[in-house]
């Protein structure tokens, strides 16, 4: 018993896992101190009945595989065979579908352009093992499935294996992704039920949208993906075009600060389309429409009206990663023909020298209008927010869309200035940078970890999806995104990026070594954070089994008398605490297990 709690007390402090270059194979650790392939063990994992035994060894499994590439001289070719026998079936091949289905089960679409080159090696297998193409490496199951062997599988995967490994060792940003699904889909059921709002009528093309659309997609910096509801409906991004120019702006001028030249960075606390000036004569914010508009008029002035827009869609169709970006024709005829207002805000700027010099007003707000009629669907957009919360590189191409800094100063202004008037409640309430349309759209971003789009057109008196806000607010009352949710003494909320295994695995070591050791100032702080006392390890082994066991008396009287923990659990081979102690010759200990085990057992006679 002791030489197994010493082992295992120097796992917990950082045992190096043994490595030699004769051997280059995954290894782990035995309680003996013996190496083992992991990859012989990892098949069984999923033979065993004991949820806490499962989830145990699956994390000790993944901590052995989670090898980086920089500290070992790991190879890929190695990796493909221990993934081919991890999938393999008893005739040796693998199913290309298991395959795929493990792959979406971490986030990933077979969609995926990083996973181009896998797919279309799989569908040139399919297209080639017909009837007449009889081939023992490849064959076809009873319903059609691709299997196969591990030549052919190889072949197929290695062109993307880094992507595939990653996703195999669950080295994801959000590694619980199936929990991260139910829980939005939970808050996307709820926000469905929101019938407040009116959709927006100053152009007919958003006066036709139904008030039913409600759509959620979400891109984390990883690349997982996620949609549900009305995702694949084209909208016009509107107001949500401006934080992207601002960042485009950012991007392409040698001198970041340019810009604020010509517009501020201070929320203006009036109406996004009031005629007004800060005390310097320029637009408050490139938030509002006199700051976008003035933004407009800093992106590649040099280019005719025609290559300037060109040259903007391709960069959003960059942030998109190649997903759907289109022009709508009638919504800018729309916007240009009911503009009276930003007509106005340009000559007034003009008026007070606002613009750059050589600014042609009419071709200005003419691009404007183009930038506001671009139309992208919930999943497209949700990758623009990802690119954002990925400092400017697409997730799903690993392109570098814009310079950190540029999305630095972008995602700050829309923290203070993005959700139109409402942006302060905003920024109380819910603590992240977003940016909302009067076509139904909020693009939320969550810096270093996802990107999500809302859409859902009825809208409040703000100009903000009645829909699209309430989302925000549930999820930040779900999970740890708000700003400032990371001080102390806030109140639990769930934290996506962390592993529940291995937190609970964490929580098992350290409160059975507390009671190894006779720690009770270390028990009663597990204690009193509300942790489980009762839990036990892979053996059913609880902190009162191995007090007793090394005779911790002080530890055994605090588990039994505070804690109120089981006196009569029994790990798997059968043995209480009270056997235990036993076993061990604590005859103090066996007296007092057996006091509470009758006080237990027959309360009245107490």
């Amino acid at each position: 018993m002791y030489k197994y709690f010493r082992v295992l007390k120097r796992l917990h402090k950082g045992l190096i896992i043994p490595w030699t270059h004769a051997d280059r194979s995954f290894h782990s650790v035995s309680p003996s101190g013996r190496s083992f392939d992991v990859s012989r063990y990892c098949g069984r994992i999923s033979s065993f009945s004991n949820p806490v035994l499962g989830r145990t060894i699956s994390s000790i499994v993944h901590e052995a595989l989670h090898v980086d590439q920089a500290d070992t001289d790991w190879n890929i070719d190695q990796f493909e065979d221990r993934l081919f026998e991890i999938l393999s079936d008893s005739n040796g091949k693998v199913s290309v579908a298991k395959f795929k289905s493990i792959l979406a089960f971490s986030g990933l679409k077979d969609t995926d352009p990083r996973l181009k080159e896998c797919m279309t090696n799989f569908e040139n297998v399919l297209q080639s093992n017909q009837p007449d193409h009889q081939d023992s490496a490849k064959s076809m199951d009873y319903y059609g499935g691709l299997y196969l062997d591990k030549k052919t599988f190889k072949e197929c995967i290695q062109e993307n294996i880094i992507l595939i490994s990653k996703s195999m060792k669950n080295d994801f940003i959000v590694p619980e992704w199936q929990s991260f699904k139910q829980e939005i889909d939970k808050i996307y059921r709820n926000c469905r039920n929101n019938t407040n709002g009116d959709v927006a009528s100053y152009i007919p093309q958003l006066a036709r949208y139904s008030p039913d659309f409600w759509g959620v997609s979400v891109c984390t910096v990883d690349g997982q993906r996620y949609s549900n509801g009305d995702t694949s409906v084209p909208f016009s991004l509107q107001s949500c075009s401006k934080p992207l120019t601002y960042c485009m702006v950012q991007s392409t001028d040698e001198y970041i600060e340019r810009v604020h030249k010509y517009v501020g960075h201070e929320p203006s606390g009036r109406s996004f389309n009031e005629i007004s000036l800060d005390y310097q004569n320029k637009p408050h914010n490139p938030m509002i429409n006199s700051g976008a508009i003035i933004v407009s008029s800093l992106l590649k002035p040099e280019l005719s009206l025609p290559d300037r827009f060109d040259w903007t869609t391709k960069m959003m169709s960059k942030m998109t990663g190649g997903e759907h970006l289109s022009f709508n024709n009638a919504v800018f005829l729309s916007e240009r023909e009911t503009a009276d207002r930003n007509f106005a805000l340009a000559y007034y700027m003009r008026e007070n020298k606002c613009f750059p010099e050589g600014t042609k007003l009419h071709e200005v707000l003419d691009f404007y209008f183009q930038l506001c009629s671009i139309e992208v669907t919930c999943e497209s957009a949700s990758v623009i927010a990802a690119t954002l919360a990925n400092g400017g590189i697409c997730p799903m191409t690993g392109e570098k869309v814009f310079n950190s800094a540029a999305v630095r100063n972008t995602l700050s202004l829309m923290h203070s200035c993005g959700m139109y008037d409402y942006s302060g409640e905003f920024a109380f309430r819910v603590g992240l940078p977003a940016k909302s349309g009067v076509s139904g759209t909020v693009l939320l971003v969550v810096p270093n970890v996802m990107g999500i789009c809302l859409w859902s057109p009825p809208l409040d008196k703000w100009g903000n999806s009645c829909r699209g806000i309430q989302f925000c607010q549930e999820l930040v009352n779900v999970y740890n995104f708000h700003n400032y949710d990371n001080l102390k003494h806030t109140e639990k909320k769930m934290d996506p990026t962390r592993r529940r295994m291995d937190t609970m695995s964490q929580d098992v070591v350290n409160i059975l070594f507390g009671a190894f050791n006779g720690d009770v100032s270390a028990l009663r702080r597990y204690y009193l954070l509300g942790l489980d006392m009762n839990i036990a390890d892979y053996d059913g082994r609880t902190a009162l089994h191995v007090a007793a066991a090394e005779g911790q008396e002080q530890a055994v009287r605090f588990l039994l008398e505070k804690c109120s923990v089981n006196v009569n659990i029994k790990d798997r081979w059968g043995f209480t605490p009270l056997d235990e102690a036993e076993r061990f010759e604590h005859p103090e200990i066996v007296r007092l297990l057996q006091s509470f085990r009758e006080i237990r057992d027959h309360p009245e006679s107490d």
